[in-house]
């Protein structure tokens, strides 16, 4: 297999990037590659340009700035995982880039090459929406934020114009003892998710659920916040069977099927999914001794 032919550009500033991006016909921009590098050798896409921005260093940063953590859209995968901040301020981001790829694609895949593909397993998007984060695009006429809600548009297809480019995202953590699980089910490790479930819970003074998030991955077009599971949890105590109670919120999104996985079981596993996660939030929760005595 090999790709079409094309012309290839590597900008060395942002600036540079941002005027081929809205001025070429038919351009896809390559940051990780570990997506597009496939796409292209099987001819699913078909680009006339392709703008490599791996020499965009500015754009590769983990930082913390007025209350949010803030990554770059060419930080790479691995960069992520090893993170001290990252994993004490953003502990379900942590555990679901563990779930990415491999090794090997995670040390050169990209937060913003995984948004901007828009796989509907994802964990990366999955785990933006689930923080309900926001995703930062740059063009021509200056900078725009996209709430991680309205990133997807359809299948694969993220939000951003024709002359703009991802350059970050931003998150605002959840306070610190909160309870956070990321749990997923594929064929084989590695895979993309068949389903995932992303959990975030708090609790009261009383032991009671008071903020609860509850998105899945893999089994609709899009990653989708199960909103009737979180309305249900709050001013509950946190248990095997409430959890499974709530997970059958999951397990009715409509799911999609393909080839290898029914839709029937990916609803199935959608709810098996969110109970597990559900479950080891709440159990991270009591060892952080955040449950009244």
């Amino acid at each position: 297999m090999k790709p079409p032919a094309f012309s290839y550009h590597t900008p060395a500033t942002l600036a540079e990037a941002i005027t081929l991006v809205s001025t070429l016909e038919n351009a896809r921009v390559l940051s990780g590659g570990q997506s597009l590098m496939p796409m292209l050798n099987m001819r699913y896409v078909l680009p006339d340009h392709v703008i490599d921005i791996g020499r965009l260093g500015e754009l590769a940063y983990i930082r913390e700035a007025a209350g949010h953590i803030e990554i770059g859209g060419m930080t790479r995968q691995r960069e992520i995982e090893y993170s001290d901040l990252i994993a004490a301020r953003l502990p379900l981001m942590n555990e679901a880039i563990q779930w990415v790829g491999h090794r090997q694609t995670r040390n050169r895949g990209t937060i913003g090459g995984s948004l901007c593909h828009l796989d509907p397993a994802a964990e990366m998007v999955a785990t933006l929406v689930a923080f309900d984060g926001t995703m930062i695009a740059q063009g021509p006429g200056g900078v725009r934020e996209i709430p991680a809600s309205e990133w997807t548009l359809g299948y694969m297809t993220p939000a951003l114009n024709f002359n703009e480019m991802l350059i970050g995202v931003r998150i605002t953590p959840w306070p610190d003892g909160h309870g956070a699980a990321f749990v997923e089910f594929a064929r084989r490790h590695g895979d993309f998710a068949i389903a995932s479930a992303a959990a975030m819970l708090t609790v009261d003074g009383a032991g009671r659920i008071d903020r609860a998030v509850l998105t899945i991955g893999g089994v609709g077009p899009a990653p989708v916040r199960v909103s009737e599971a979180e309305q249900a949890l709050i001013g509950q105590v946190g248990s095997e069977a409430l959890f499974a109670q709530v997970a059958k919120f999951a397990a009715g999104i409509e799911a999609i099927g393909d080839a290898l996985v029914p839709a029937e079981y990916r609803a199935h596993l959608a709810g098996v999914m969110a109970k597990r996660a559900l479950g080891k939030a709440w159990a991270r929760i009591e060892t952080a001794g955040k449950l009244a005595a």
